[in-house]
C-alpha cells in the first residue's frame, strides 16, 4: 500500500555505489577504524586560491542574487574562449549553458532527446548514471563492452553493429570513468564516420578532459558536421578541484540549448551568482594548479599500478587519463564485489566493485588514486597482506 505514494519511474533510478560505500567507510571510521579511500572520485587538492579569492571578492561587491537561467553571460563567454583553445571547438555563448556540476547536462540530455523505446548506446563498464537514466526514462540500453584487451577504448567496429534506426544517442566519456581508458583521434573520427547523417546525438562526457598523461584528448564536436549533433559536457570539479562548488555546463547547439535552459528553470532557477564568477578566474586565470595536480597524479597513477601488479592474483593496465586504476583482480578466484567487500572490512581499504559500473567490469575493481602516496603505499601493503590470509 505504502508503494502506491510514489510513482512508478522512481523504481527505475540507480543509485552511484561511490557514495554508498563511502557511508560504510565512514560507518567503519566511527568505530575507530582506519580507511584509506580510494572509493570517492574526487581531487583531494584543495580549490586553487586565486578561485577561492575570486569567490570572496564577488560575495563583497554583492554577487548573491539570481543569475540568469542559462548562466551569468561574462562565464559563458570564458567557456567559448576555453573550448576553442582547449577542443578546438567554435562556440557561442548562447549555445553554452551552465548548471550545477555536470550530472544535470546528463539528465537534461536525456530528458530532452530521448523518449520511451528509444535506443541509447552506452559504455559498459561506464559512469552508472548513464544506465540509470536509461532506464528512468524506459529507454533501451544497448552497451557497448569497454575490454581490457583494447586498453579499455571503446571498439568502433561494435559500435557500428549497435546502431539502428531506433538509435537516438550515443555516449562517449573520454578519458574515462571507471577505466581510465582514452580514445584516440582516429577512434574519434571513426565514431563520427559512423554516426554522420544517420540523425543521432552524441553526448561527449569530457569532465576529465586536463587530466590525461600524454597527449591531448580530441572532442567529436570539433570534427566538421557533428558539432550541432554532440552534447558537450564539462565543468570544474576534477580539473580544478571544485567539486563541492557545483558548476558544470553544455554546449549544444542553440536550440537544444534553450530546452537544457527551460529545463534549468523548472529545476534549478540558476547557478550561485559568486560561484560562476569563481569559474571565470578557474578558466582565465593561471593554469599552473591544473598542470602541478596532473603531475601528482602522474606518479601517484606509477605507483599504485606498479603495486598492484606486485601482488599475486592482481594485474593492472596504466590508465592513460583520469585520475582510476581498474586492475583485474581474476586471479584471486573471487568475485569483485566479494573482493571489494573483504578490502573494506578486512583491509580497512575502501575501493569499488567494477561490477558497479557494467556488468562487463565483473573482475575488476576500481580504485581513486585521488589520495596521497603515503596512504597509497599504505594500501598496497594492506591489500597484499589481506590477500594472503585469502
Amino acid at each position: 500500500m505504502l508503494n502506491k505514494l510514489y510513482a512508478d519511474r522512481m523504481a527505475l533510478l540507480g543509485g552511484e555505489s561511490a557514495f554508498e560505500v563511502l557511508a560504510k567507510a565512514k560507518a567503519l571510521e566511527a568505530q575507530g577504524k582506519h580507511i584509506v579511500h580510494f572509493e570517492i572520485g574526487e581531487p583531494d587538492f584543495d580549490t586553487p586560491k586565486n578561485i577561492v579569492e575570486a569567490a570572496k571578492k564577488a560575495l563583497d561587491e554583492g554577487y548573491t542574487h539570481y543569475a540568469p537561467s542559462q548562466g551569468y553571460l561574462p562565464l559563458r563567454e570564458a567557456i567559448a574562449e576555453y573550448v576553442k583553445k582547449y577542443k578546438n571547438v567554435d562556440a557561442d555563448p548562447d549555445e553554452v549553458v551552465v548548471v550545477p556540476g555536470g550530472k544535470p547536462v546528463m539528465y537534461y540530455t536525456f530528458m530532452a532527446l530521448v523518449n520511451a523505446g528509444d535506443e541509447v548506446i552506452y559504455p559498459n563498464p561506464g559512469f552508472p548514471i548513464y544506465e540509470s537514466l536509461i532506464h528512468f526514462l524506459q529507454a533501451v540500453p544497448v552497451p557497448v563492452d569497454i575490454k581490457e584487451e583494447n586498453d579499455f577504448r571503446l571498439d568502433v567496429n561494435e559500435l557500428k553493429s549497435k546502431i539502428t534506426s531506433r538509435t537516438k544517442l550515443i555516449i562517449l566519456n573520454s578519458p574515462a570513468n571507471p577505466t581510465g581508458g582514452v580514445l584516440t583521434p582516429e577512434d574519434i573520427n571513426a565514431v563520427a564516420d559512423a554516426v554522420k547523417g544517420k540523425g543521432i546525438y552524441v553526448l561527449s562526457d569530457e569532465i576529465y578532459e586536463r587530466i590525461v598523461y600524454s597527449g591531448n584528448v580530441k572532442s567529436i564536436a570539433s570534427i566538421p558536421g557533428m558539432k550541432d549533433w554532440t552534447i558537450i559536457l564539462d565543468g570544474f570539479s576534477k580539473a580544478y578541484a571544485m567539486t563541492g562548488w557545483r558548476l558544470g555546463y553544455s554546449i549544444t547547439n542553440k536550440e537544444l540549448a534553450q530546452k537544457f535552459t527551460a529545463l534549468m528553470t523548472n529545476s534549478n532557477s540558476c547557478v550561485a551568482t559568486f560561484t560562476q564568477i569563481a569559474g571565470i578566474e578557474a578558466l582565465t586565470g593561471p593554469q599552473d594548479a591544473v598542470s602541478e595536480m596532473v603531475a601528482e597524479f602522474k606518479k601517484r597513477r606509477d605507483i599504485i599500478v606498479n603495486g598492484l601488479n606486485s601482488i599475486r592474483g592482481i594485474s593492472c593496465k596504466k590508465p592513460e587519463g583520469a585520475f582510476y586504476a581498474f586492475p583485474n583482480i581474476t586471479g584471486t578466484g573471487i568475485s569483485s564485489k566479494e573482493l571489494a567487500d573483504f578490502l573494506l572490512n578486512n583491509a580497512g581499504v575502501a575501493a569499488l566493485s567494477g561490477e558497479s559500473f557494467g556488468s562487463c567490469g565483473e573482475g575488476y575493481l576500481r580504485l581513486s588514486y585521488a589520495n596521497s602516496i603515503d596512504n597509497i603505499e599504505i594500501a598496497l601493503e594492506r591489500i597484499e597482506k589481506a590477500l594472503k590470509r585469502l
